[in-house]
């Protein structure tokens, strides 16, 4: 198996040289030169597996034998979801009134992202270990990204990570994830400003390929495949849990920020699952209106929400969906996104547009309103806690109940976080709840971070930081 960039001038690179990559030298990021494919008959024989044992079948199709031996793959999968909260890892909560609801927030730092993450963390440590190779691994975080990442590599010998998180806009809880580490591999940054702000820097760091190349930068966001790679797992085992004779479309509705979670779901429909999706948002709606009218635009602002992982205006996958829909039609990718950083604004092709219409069929913009009351509403009904990313997402059956109470669809709830990280939106929903004994621990560790201030260099900062790393480690 081997990856290229969506904007076609990067290709051919192995497994281990994508998971290194962030955005790649054309500005493009990366995903396998072909799609893998599972027969029908192969993916029903798949129905009684665990979740564990489903990805020893999933990311073997991703990661050549030469590069990783099976023998090997298989111990660093079952060393990711050791830490695992329950064995199911990802169980289905089945609820009255249709809802279910699919809990990927039992790992290290109580969110999905430590699915993909926990493998990421491995496959580094296999391969920098192995040749003896130092990583610095640079990370833009809304809320979760930056705690997971953190977890995955704190101690390891051979990577430093750089975290920048939004000051005061994720959760009082997913900022102390990130600072009360003291591991000295861990650098975290408090950026005055938006997610999409803090973007800029990293992506500019990446974009001088010298010093890419020189500090061996690399990045676990979604942008990184192996994470991509990974989550398509779950999509898989949510399918053969939900309709395990494989004989009927499962729908899912997927809580969307920068859409790396729904792209991995789209990889597995492609794989030849029968799949289709709903992307819920915020309103910070952006993937919302570039669905509905291939409109991709830029806002004025982010609005901070309850959801303030999915505070984002620039869901940069949206680049893979379009070159999966298109075809892999990389020159068409390069014009249309030459186009949007150009200008901040872009029209995608109305044949683009439909094609990602028959995959992601449906769209839902949740206010701060509609997550209270969907929380509110779950917790009064089923004595179940929604965090309010996943209320985003519920909000959306709720609704389809409501406008359709014959609707039979196969539908599943992706919940991305616990809500043991989101007090304030619990407060906020009049639910009553007690401090989880493993976040008041937070609240009495010594912190460990520095500011990013508006009127300071951030970029400048960041490339300070890398090369003091760099001159630590030689």
């Amino acid at each position: 198996m081997k990856y290229k960039s969506t904007r076609g001038d990067v290709t051919n690179l192995t497994f281990e040289e994508a998971l290194y990559t962030g955005y790649a030298e054309d500005g493009g990021i990366l995903l396998p030169e072909t799609i893998p494919k599972i027969d029908a008959k192969v993916l029903k024989s798949w129905a009684s597996l665990s979740y564990v044992q489903l990805a020893k079948k999933i990311i073997p199709l991703y990661v050549s034998e030469d590069e990783i031996p099976s023998s090997m793959l298989n111990d660093l999968i079952d060393s990711a979801f050791s830490r695992f909260s329950v064995p199911e890892i990802t169980p289905i909560k089945r609820l009255p009134d249709g809802l279910n609801v699919m809990e990927l927030f039992h790992g290290p730092t109580w969110a999905f992202k430590d699915l993909a993450l926990s493998c990421v963390g491995q496959f580094l440590q296999y391969f920098l270990s192995k040749r003896k190779k130092h990583l610095n691994i640079l990370v833009g975080t809304s809320g979760d990204t930056g705690s997971a990442a953190i977890e995955a590599v704190r101690g390891q010998q051979w990577v430093d990570i750089v975290v920048l998180l939004p000051r005061g806009r994720c959760s009082q809880i997913q900022e102390l994830q990130m600072t009360t580490v003291l591991d000295n591999n861990v650098h975290v940054y408090r950026v005055d400003g938006t997610s999409d702000d803090l973007d800029i820097p990293i992506k500019l760091c990446f974009q001088d390929h010298a010093f890419t190349k020189q500090h061996n930068l690399s990045s676990i966001n979604s942008i990184n495949w192996a994470r991509i790679m990974v989550q398509t797992v779950h999509y898989i085992y949510a399918y053969l849990q939900m309709c395990p004779s494989c004989d009927d479309v499962v729908q899912i509705v997927v809580p969307t920020g920068a859409c790396g979670n729904v792209t991995s779901g789209i990889i597995a429909r492609e794989m030849g699952v029968p799949l289709e999706f709903v992307c819920a948002v915020t309103e910070n709606d952006v993937v919302a209106r570039t669905v509905k009218t291939g409109d991709y635009v830029i806002a004025d602002h982010v609005i901070p929400t309850l959801a303030p992982a999915m505070d984002i205006q620039i869901p940069y996958n949206m680049e893979r969906i379009w070159y999966v829909m298109s075809g892999g039609d990389c020159a068409l990718i390069k014009k249309l996104m030459k186009e949007f950083e150009d200008t901040g604004s872009v029209t995608v092709p109305e044949e683009i547009s439909e094609a990602v219409r028959t995959v992601i069929v449906d769209t839902f913009v949740a206010s701060d309103d509609v997550v209270r009351q969907t929380m509110k509403r779950t917790w009064d009904s089923n004595e179940y806690l929604l965090c309010p990313h996943t209320a985003v997402g519920v909000g959306y059956h709720y609704y389809q109940m409501q406008r359709n109470p014959e609707d039979k669809k196969i539908r599943v709830v992706i919940a991305t976080a616990s809500v043991i990280k989101f007090e304030e939106a619990l407060q906020s929903a009049s639910i009553p709840y007690t401090r989880d004994p493993r976040v008041a621990q937070l609240f009495d560790i010594k912190q460990k971070y520095k500011d990013m201030n508006k009127d300071e260099d951030w970029l400048q900062m960041l490339r300070d930081k890398i090369e003091e790393i760099d001159k630590v480690r030689k």
